[in-house]
């Protein structure tokens, strides 16, 4: 069969990175996530730190207060100007996205790739969420917050995720029309999650989508 992608967004706390994780494992395919940025260097030769950089920018901007649509376009060569601009780094995230589904199977997290797969029949995306409490406590546990910098710490890094994603679609991240597939981590758990996925690919897909390993 053709090379797929599995594109999850995710709240944070809500477990939808270790769900790509146990996801890309299950299906023995490789799990993408700052990796990206790192790939995307290779290809521009742009150092990986102003990669990292200008998604920091994203939040410390007005500029998503007036969004066009269909912002991911197509890279600018080193003897253009805006070479190094904040959306032809973003460019060159999703060249190497596309450029790496030729190549071969994976799970990537986040960067608005659903947006970028939007037209690929051989894509699932997945919106992974649970509920602020559920967040939350995750969140203190993990991050050894108190309540209150955990909810904070959940607030302002979804904020982020849902400001990136519309500064670079022009859309809303929790608009479950964006996503084939939008699941609730906390009613369903890790495992219910994974195999609802697993499934939804199949039916996306198709039937010869890899069997996951025991």
């Amino acid at each position: 069969m053709k090379n797929f992608a599995i594109a999850i967004a995710r709240g944070y706390g809500s477990g939808g990175r270790r769900i790509g994780q146990k996801l890309a494992d299950t299906l023995n395919i490789d799990f993408v996530d700052r990796e990206l940025l790192q790939l995307a260097s290779i290809e521009s030769g742009i150092s990986e730190e102003l990669f990292g950089e200008a998604d920091e920018r994203v939040t410390r901007t007005l500029l998503f207060k007036n969004l066009r649509k269909n912002r991911v376009g197509n890279v600018r060569s080193p003897e253009e100007s805006g070479f190094i601009s904040d959306q032809n780094l973003y460019n060159y995230q999703a060249k190497v996205l596309r450029s790496l589904i030729e190549r071969e199977s994976f799970v990537v997290m986040g960067r608005a790739a659903d947006f970028i797969f939007r037209d690929d029949p051989n894509v699932l995306t997945v919106n992974i969420q649970a509920s602020k409490e559920f967040c939350v406590k995750a969140t203190m546990q993990h991050n050894g917050l108190t309540e209150k910098e955990a909810e904070t710490y959940v607030a302002t890094t979804d904020r982020y995720r849902g400001d990136f994603y519309k500064f670079y679609t022009g859309l809303d991240w929790n608009v479950p029309s964006n996503f084939d597939l939008c699941l609730n981590s906390e009613r369903l758990g890790d495992d219910n999650c994974i195999r609802m996925i697993v499934e939804a690919a199949k039916l996306k897909i198709g039937s010869d989508f890899p069997a996951p390993k025991d």
